[in-house]
């Protein structure tokens, strides 16, 4: 959506909340650790204190090693600047207030602990995605984790996961519906979860709870795994078996979004054998705030994305005589920071960190260090996002990447610099937002994460190059053709879809919110900063914290270089990432016929990757 009013028109002007023993600096606590500074930016106290039922849950998912939170000051990311110590100190003080008001509280989380900052991808070499922050995880007392598609891009990270990971979560860590290949003991080579199929246990106070861990149908696994589709999986014997005996209640942890997949596949199977025994859903993998009530008795949940979002459920089962009422449900999204957490675990910062949270916020930043992840490029001169502002424009991630960063740094040393080019990528090659100030490793990392190589066609002309951008993205055609690209547009979505991405998901959630909340005239009449504002199909307000909705441009799915000043007919260099190379060839011989292009006509351009193009370029001329 685009809106007529900047975000320079917003004042910041929230409830700033003071440190609860009236300082702001660090204070030294018994056992030497050093107690975190309260929030350098001010933060809206949440709106009312969560509902607290008989069986309550906190969840996490997507958490794509964030671990360290949202550093930058720049709004929204001082909401989301809690850390994993920080996380763990509220789960210890939640657990205590659970056993005092004689309640049961869980802990979930549904996926995809891989790929997205530099503490899970900044290893050396030699080194395993994730296999060092997964040891900060494994000290939270989490009673169900799901596997996430990002933990079978490779078949080095799966095998970590079931190697290392698993076993330390003792059952806890569920794979229903993904398998590794490895070899038994008899050197034979066999097919096993990568956790458990399910677990069934017994809460604190005597609840009976069986669960699964299930992941969408995903096709972009690596060799030696297996992903089996949803509608097979409640076929298998164990599944009938796992869902045969009637618990008090069904707990589905999977990393599959709650709307719009295959979880009323799972959820029909259940009710097929039991009517009405309460059925509780935490979703994942569209980075969303999502909720709905399959039926009275059910709900289901998901939280988010990247440590943004904590999310809390509970619900009031009542006794057995009422089993075929509807149950009290209640939800609500958390923003992942210490304002938040102390408000609700009723602590303050003199009291908050216990020793547990501060060792895991010590033991990140020390990670932090040893891949040297504060290594700094430059400092960006503002903020540069992927859809709060428009593209193109100066405050375009998009084209900042496009038209100025990559045709710098994939020139830069290269033998064909001299020789004319246009550049495209695809949008989705972005992945986080460029806030101003210090841009290190660890930014590029989280704004360009994907290891995507550049190549080239020689002698293309311009002309065909620019109808190639504007087919991709369905402008320029005739009808004829427009129908026909978008018909593998489509499909190329749906094959997109299951091997992982969800940007186009996201990208219109935010942008329905933009929408619904009369985007920024709401954001320019209203004393609040700015962060996700929720519609969902629960009943009852959803966010924790009161925020103006975010800002929501269309993007287009491809985006291109500026054009060079030559003629249309001019023979220049194509560069493109060899990610969408298929895709392009199969365009490029629709928009033209002079010529068939095949992959023999492809070639690389540059050893730069993709990942590298904003660091060279923060290198250049951000310094």
């Amino acid at each position: 959506m685009r809106s007529s009013v900047t975000l320079s028109t917003l004042a910041l002007v929230t409830a700033a909340i003071a440190c609860g023993d009236a300082h702001d600096h660090a204070h030294q606590s018994s056992s030497g650790l050093r107690k975190r500074l309260y929030p350098q930016a001010p933060l809206t106290q949440p709106t009312r204190p969560l509902e607290w039922g008989d069986l309550n849950i906190i969840h996490t998912t997507d958490t794509h090693g964030w671990l360290l939170g949202h550093q930058h000051l720049s709004y929204p990311e001082p909401n989301y600047s809690g850390d994993l110590g920080d996380f763990a100190s509220f789960v210890k003080h939640m657990k205590d207030i659970a056993v005092e008001k004689d309640v049961d509280l869980l802990l979930i989380d549904s996926g995809d602990l891989h790929d997205g900052t530099g503490l899970s991808d900044g290893f050396p070499a030699g080194g395993i995605d994730a296999h060092d922050t997964n040891q900060f995880l494994k000290q939270l007392p989490y009673d169900i984790m799901a596997i996430g598609n990002h933990e079978l891009y490779d078949y080095i990270n799966t095998w970590d996961m079931h190697t290392n990971f698993a076993p330390a979560l003792n059952g806890r860590y569920l794979s229903s519906n993904a398998n590794i290949t490895i070899f038994d003991e008899n050197n034979n080579t066999v097919s096993v979860p990568v956790g458990n199929r399910y677990r069934k246990f017994t809460t604190r106070k005597g609840r009976r709870i069986t669960s699964l861990g299930v992941l969408f149908d995903f096709t972009g696994n690596d060799v030696n795994t297996t992903v089996q589709p949803v509608a097979d999986m409640v076929k298998e014997q164990w599944f009938t078996e796992a869902i045969a005996e009637e618990p008090d209640v069904f707990v589905l942890a999977g990393h599959m979004p709650v709307s719009y997949d295959n979880w009323p596949t799972v959820f029909n199977a259940i009710r097929a054998v039991h009517a009405e025994t309460p059925i509780i859903i935490l979703g994942g993998h569209t980075h969303i705030r999502d909720c709905n009530q399959p039926d009275g008795r059910s709900m289901a949940l998901e939280s988010g994305r990247y440590m943004e979002t904590i999310g809390w459920l509970s619900a009031k089962l009542g006794n057995s005589s009422e089993s075929n009422r509807n149950i009290t449900f209640s939800r609500r999204y958390l923003d992942q920071n210490r304002v938040t957490y102390e408000y609700h675990s009723q602590q303050r910062n003199s009291s908050f960190d216990t020793t547990e949270g501060q060792n895991i916020t010590k033991g990140l930043q020390e990670l932090s260090d040893k891949y040297e992840l504060s290594t700094l490029f430059g400092y960006a001169p503002q903020d540069y996002t992927i859809s709060r502002n428009p593209y193109p424009s100066n405050g375009s991630s998009l084209s900042l990447f496009i038209s100025e960063a990559a045709p710098y740094s994939l020139t830069f040393n290269n033998t064909r610099k001299n020789i004319t080019n246009f550049m495209i990528t695809n949008s989705g090659s972005q992945r986080f937002d460029i806030y101003a100030g210090t841009f290190d490793k660890n930014d590029q990392i989280a704004a360009s994460p994907f290891l995507d190589a550049f190549v080239y066609i020689k002698n293309v002309q311009l002309g065909v190059a620019q109808q190639v951008l504007s087919a991709l993205n369905t402008a320029g055609a005739d009808e004829r053709r427009k129908r026909d690209l978008g018909s593998v547009l489509q499909q190329r979505e749906a094959e997109m879809w299951k091997r992982g991405y969800v940007d186009r998901r996201y990208m219109e959630w935010l942008d329905e919110m933009d929408r619904r909340h009369d985007g920024a005239v709401k954001r320019a009449s209203q004393n609040l900063t700015i962060g996700y504002v929720t519609s969902d199909s629960c009943p009852g307000v959803g966010d924790d914290t009161l925020h103006a909705p975010l800002a929501s441009y269309d993007i287009p799915d491809f985006i291109g270089s500026d054009a060079p000043s030559v003629s249309n007919d001019t023979l220049i260099d194509f560069v493109f990432v060899d990610f969408i190379q298929t895709q392009l060839l199969e365009i490029m011989n629709e928009v033209q016929n002079a010529t068939t292009y095949t992959d023999s006509d492809v070639e690389s351009y540059t050893n730069v990757l993709s990942n590298q193009v904003l660091g060279l370029y923060a290198q250049h001329a951000w310094n």
